[in-house]
């Protein structure tokens, strides 16, 4: 699509989520495809971001509209629309006439029981406190659910009168564009920071509430946010989803991707983390594989609230890269100042790794995770030591030949037991065997590693060592 300012948008579809940070120039986008797409022809709807006003029923929106039919759409161009909740009153009488007069020309729908209050229903099943009810006048009132009684509009929290206006915009654009002279057009409804005043909660309603709206219908949604449960709430219910990733320096083409598996795997940790600051304080750590999740799950539990990350499994090294890319394209445009780790096998790799972008990437500083099964730190979890576990490895040998594990244990007896090195990926449960423990290895990595800060071993076969100076600096896990 190519705008009017010479910028152009590719690789959308259905419904589009624009994600970026305060001044990033998302509005600024919505209203270059306002102005674009408007010829008269499709139904373009924009919402402004600043949406002020009381959901009473004001003359003087109607009077304009009369005398100017392109009033409306002028208002909401700016970035605050000070009677934006008294024009939604006026859209709900609106919303009204069009659904009636659908009725009317549908026989099926007059065969069945639907009516304009199925659609009032539908408002009604994403609030909590309050319901509408049909009236005259203003077209409807409120009540309070529990009590029956009256409630007064002007009083309504910030976040009531948000999502019965959003609400309200969303149906009746959905019953335009299933006008006859809107089928097969363009169709856009561009929402501008739908997240305002919304609880989370209320968030994920009014998504599930836009995806149902406009099944059926001609058209096409760009939401601008930088809110993370409404990029988490649209993945869950939809099918046609593109994301698109602005930031602060000028891009005059932005490329839309499709929402992929990588993406709705790791959202769930930017989802719990509305805000920088709390981001912060328990930032993602991408890993590899579950063992390395339960290590570090067992860390974070033994630390008490000293070591704070939140694991997501990429599931494979091939998956590293494409998890820590979406990672750091979410955290740009959404975090001030906040950053993410991941943190993979050496394998047979050097141990220095380049950062991408506010991802934190980090190698172990030993072959794979199952070696910091046999550092002195982790080792002292079992109650033991090496010495005294080399001298089981030595017995086992001599009595095991016919083990599947036997040349495995012979070849790390051949290495002259590089610890650090060699792989012990088929000898961890010989290991934990001979040490007649019962405790599984990752949770006893993981609780050595939330002892790191009380200095109980330092050289070269500690845990430190084997995690590397990057993580242990990165996570804080000796302060």
């Amino acid at each position: 699509m190519q705008l009017n300012d010479k910028s152009s948008l590719s690789g959308y579809d259905r419904i589009n989520v624009i994600v970026g940070k305060n001044g990033s120039g998302k509005s600024t986008l919505l209203r270059r495809m306002d102005e674009s797409l408007s010829d008269g022809r499709a139904c373009v709807r924009y919402i402004t971001p600043e949406r002020g006003g009381v959901l009473i029923y004001d003359g003087s929106i109607a009077t304009n509209q009369e005398q100017d039919s392109g009033w409306i759409t002028g208002v909401r161009r700016q970035n605050r629309f000070d009677q934006f909740r008294q024009s939604s009153v006026m859209e709900f009488r609106n919303l009204e006439t069009l659904v009636l007069r659908s009725i009317e020309k549908n026989h099926d729908i007059r065969a069945s029981e639907f009516t304009f209050d199925s659609e009032v229903a539908r408002i009604n099943e994403v609030l909590d406190r309050v319901k509408l009810i049909r009236s005259g006048g203003s077209g409807f009132d409120l009540i309070h659910k529990e009590t029956g009684e009256r409630a007064n509009a002007r009083e309504l929290s910030s976040g009531e009168s948000e999502l019965i206006s959003l609400s309200i915009e969303i149906l009746y654009f959905s019953y335009l564009c299933k006008q006859e002279k809107y089928k097969g057009q363009e169709n856009w409804l561009l929402l501008d920071e739908p997240d305002v005043h919304l609880h989370p909660d209320l968030q994920h309603r009014l998504m599930s509430l836009l995806v149902n709206a406009i099944r059926g219908a001609d058209c096409k949604v760009a939401i601008a946010t930088h809110s993370s449960t409404i990029l988490a709430s649209l993945l869950d219910n939809a099918q046609d989803l593109r994301v698109g990733f602005k930031d602060l320096v000028a891009n005059n083409n932005l490329v839309f991707r499709r929402a992929d598996d990588v993406l709705k795997s790791i959202l769930p940790m930017f989802g719990a983390h509305p805000l920088s600051n709390v981001f912060n304080k328990q930032p993602p750590l991408i890993l590899e594989g579950e063992d390395d999740e339960r290590i570090w799950q067992a860390a974070v539990r033994r630390s008490q609230g000293r070591i704070r990350v939140f694991p997501c499994v990429a599931g494979d090294i091939q998956s590293m890269n494409a998890y820590e890319v979406a990672a750091s394209q979410l955290i740009a445009s959404i975090y001030d100042d906040a950053r993410a780790f991941s943190l993979r096998d050496r394998d047979e790799q050097p141990y220095e790794i380049a950062n991408i972008g506010p991802v934190i990437r980090a190698r172990l500083n030993c072959r794979a995770a199952e070696n910091l099964l046999v550092t002195d730190d982790t080792l002292a979890e079992f109650d033991t030591n090496w010495e005294t576990l080399r001298a089981g490895l030595e017995k086992w040998i001599a009595d095991s030949p016919d083990h599947p594990r036997y040349q495995a244990a012979v070849a790390f007896r051949a290495s002259k037991w590089d610890r650090q090195n060699f792989s012990l990926k088929d000898l961890r449960m010989v290991i934990v065997g001979i040490t007649g423990s019962t405790k599984p290895w990752e949770v006893a990595v993981g609780q050595s590693i939330a002892r790191l800060n009380e200095g109980r071993y330092k050289g070269p076969d500690s845990l430190q060592e084997y995690l590397g100076p990057k993580i242990i600096d990165g996570l804080r896990l000796l302060g």
